[in-house]
């Protein structure tokens, strides 16, 4: 509850010289390749997210589980059982939250644990809760130890414990909750607590796309948006997404932009690889930073073993972005190697970048 002063405000004396300050701040650089959702894409994102399975395109073995759980629950007459989504971002598990929400005829409460900071905040949610409905709650790792508790007795019991009181006149009271679905999302389920991952009754993770998965995905999105492209155009774009169908729709946007502005009538491949290459996103999906990383390595340190900080100081990156953001994807596509003395550039990256590779590695190249 928002609470109003009855005080008159003092105003600024002057705004001047703050309003100078704020025209003088840079505008912050666009990385297309963050899969973390961009703000003022927000809503354009909304009208592109599938509304049914039938037009969730990908992960058809999770599909598959989630049919099943949900065609069960419906014969029983049942509430869904609880599920844990876990995979990096980017991979729908919103989306997928909304679509079993929709599948089940219920309505979908969404926020994130750190919306959740104190109990009444939780508290609020859960009783406001109607019988069936969904409860999404992204980075669900990030739940305070207080929060947590609550949910305990929640998910298994529908049940809500308040303290009421305080020293010897301390009481508790449980409260009956209406049978809910908890779906939760996180990036790190290893930093999930072991009492709350035992009490989802399904564990799923989401996988990377194929480049199909992903061409169909930027068809699908392309048409929503009202934009001509053709199949090699949508292929040329998801070759570049990195795996992660909302970088997909992000480039696909760009390549919209450029097209609409140099008047192509269609985006075909040779249009989207001269837009994506304007953004410097290459064949492979690096972009600049992981490019200036991997140069680095090579051409500083002789390819590696090279420690994390130095190749932050010498990338002006700072330590966390370099091993969250940008390593996973260049280990998983064979350009980086993590070993205990350090990280070390694979031939394979030498050959990307146009660096001849060290001798006792030539034999390595495919």
């Amino acid at each position: 509850m928002a609470i109003i002063s009855s005080k008159k405000q003092p105003q600024e004396p002057n705004k001047e010289p703050k309003q100078r300050r704020e025209v003088a701040k840079a505008p912050p650089k666009e990385n297309l390749l963050q899969p973390e959702a961009a703000i003022d894409e927000g809503k354009q994102e909304e009208s592109i997210r599938p509304q049914r399975f039938a037009d969730y395109i990908g992960q058809k073995d999770l599909k598959d589980v989630l049919d099943i759980a949900i065609k069960a629950a419906k014969s029983r007459g049942e509430v869904l059982d609880h599920l844990l989504l876990y995979g990096p971002p980017g991979l729908g598990k919103t989306t997928m939250a909304m679509i079993l929400a929709s599948e089940m005829g219920v309505n979908c409460k969404i926020t994130s644990a750190p919306a959740l900071e104190r109990p009444r905040d939780i508290v609020g949610l859960l009783v406001n809760l109607k019988p069936g409905d969904v409860l999404f709650i992204d980075e669900i790792h990030r739940l305070s130890r207080m929060s947590e508790e609550i949910l305990y007795p929640a998910m298994e019991d529908y049940r809500l414990d308040i303290t009421i009181g305080k020293g010897s006149s301390t009481k508790t009271r449980s409260l009956p909750l209406s049978k809910f679905t908890l779906v939760g999302a996180t990036t790190r389920a290893g930093a999930l607590s072991s009492p709350l991952r035992d009490r989802f009754g399904l564990i799923q993770k989401l996988r990377f796309y194929e480049v199909d998965e992903l061409s169909k995905i930027v068809l699908r999105s392309a048409q929503l948006l009202q934009t001509n492209i053709t199949e090699d155009g949508a292929a040329e774009v998801a070759r570049r997404s990195r795996g992660t169908p909302r970088i997909a729709n992000r480039l696909l946007k760009r390549v919209r932009d450029y097209a609409q502005v140099k008047s192509f009538q269609e985006v075909n491949e040779q249009v989207a690889a001269e837009a994506l290459q304007l953004f410097q996103v290459d064949p492979c999906g690096l972009d600049w930073t992981d490019r200036r990383m991997l140069s680095v390595i090579i051409e500083q340190f002789n390819g590696g073993p090279v420690g994390l900080e130095t190749i932050a100081a010498a990338t002006g990156e700072d330590t966390q972005t370099i091993e969250e953001v940008y390593e996973p994807y260049l280990m998983q596509i064979g350009y980086l190697s993590r070993t205990t003395r350090g990280r070390v550039a694979t031939p394979t990256a030498y050959k990307h970048l146009g660096f001849k590779p060290p001798n006792e590695q030539l034999s390595l190249l495919p």
